[in-house]
């Protein structure tokens, strides 16, 4: 899923190309992507591009007269700029937005159809959509903490939330964990001061760092290879690959579709974690060490 350093590129690329144009239609390809009935759609058309903002992981495409176009990605939804009436691609296109200076197509891979699009009437109506998490590169550490003690759940889960924090997902909370040497099972209210200061120096350092990234990667083009897994990563995505930190293979945890990586021995002490549905199958027989799960990877000649 595109996270806040991937929408912050998309929206400055953006910025670049449709700032002060003029929306001249939308294609729907699919009529299930439009999650609003007002306005309508053609209500929008006409109308000139006054702003780009980004609001958790949804791109906002502010036009005249308070309206909006509201775009939610969600895991497999990515965007693409082609010439003025371009053709969207054919399985996996969902909408064309054509502009007066190019086309913007939007386009999601797989089956399932999470992509969304909304248009939005007012400001007010546009801050209903917004889950309120707090946006971290604007917080300082009293506030991170605040945010992080609300209530009382894994680090994982609340670095995801988006009602806690804006634009993180499953990727980047991977890499934030990583960098604060925090284990993502650890419970928020257990944190003590080093930790909670650690991991909010982690969380805007990660963030910052690949917004940077992303930006020397597009260039002046088009961000056209976003994805959750990159090969510069520290953890997420390189299960069983050597942590670049000190060398342990990188363990994971599945459950459901999402997918939880860590370092056994710069996160939890060298104990490893089970996800539940392994942990009621495998009860006792589950590594519990990192040093026991080596063990167990190695060939039975040479133990």
């Amino acid at each position: 899923m595109p996270e806040l350093p991937d929408v912050t590129v998309y929206i400055e690329a953006l910025e670049r190309r449709i700032a002060g144009a003029t929306l001249q239609r939308v294609r729907l390809l699919t009529p299930f992507l439009l999650r609003s009935v007002d306005p309508p759609l053609n209500a929008l058309t006409g109308r000139r591009v006054v702003g780009l903002r980004r609001l958790g992981k949804r791109i906002v495409i502010a036009l005249e007269d308070e309206l909006f176009l509201v775009i939610h990605l969600m895991i497999a939804g990515r965007l693409q700029w082609r010439a003025a009436g371009a053709k969207p691609p054919g399985k996996i296109g969902l909408a064309a937005f054509d502009f007066s200076t190019g086309t913007l197509l939007m386009t999601e891979a797989g089956t399932k159809r999470r992509a969304s699009l909304e248009a939005v009437r007012g400001e007010a109506a546009l801050r209903a959509l917004d889950p309120g998490g707090l946006e971290v590169l604007d917080a300082d550490l009293a506030a991170f903490g605040r945010a992080l003690v609300a209530e009382n759940h894994t680090l994982k889960r609340t670095l995801t939330d988006p009602r806690v924090f804006s634009g993180i997902g499953n990727a980047y909370s991977d890499e934030i964990l990583h960098r604060a040497r925090l284990s993502p099972v650890k419970q928020t209210q257990a944190l003590d001061a080093d930790e909670t200061r650690r991991l909010w120096e982690a969380t805007r350092a990660v963030l910052t760092e690949w917004i940077e990234r992303l930006r020397q990667e597009a260039g002046e083009g088009f961000p056209e290879g976003v994805t959750a897994f990159r090969s510069e990563m520290a953890v997420h995505g390189r299960y069983g690959k050597p942590c670049p930190a000190c060398g342990a293979p990188v363990q994971r945890i599945v459950y459901a579709e999402n997918e939880t990586n860590y370092c056994a021995r710069c996160q939890t002490g060298d104990r490893m974690l089970a996800d539940r549905s392994l942990s009621r199958l495998l009860h006792s027989d589950w590594p519990k060490t990192l040093d026991e799960w080596e063990e167990r990877r190695r060939p039975t000649s040479a133990r």
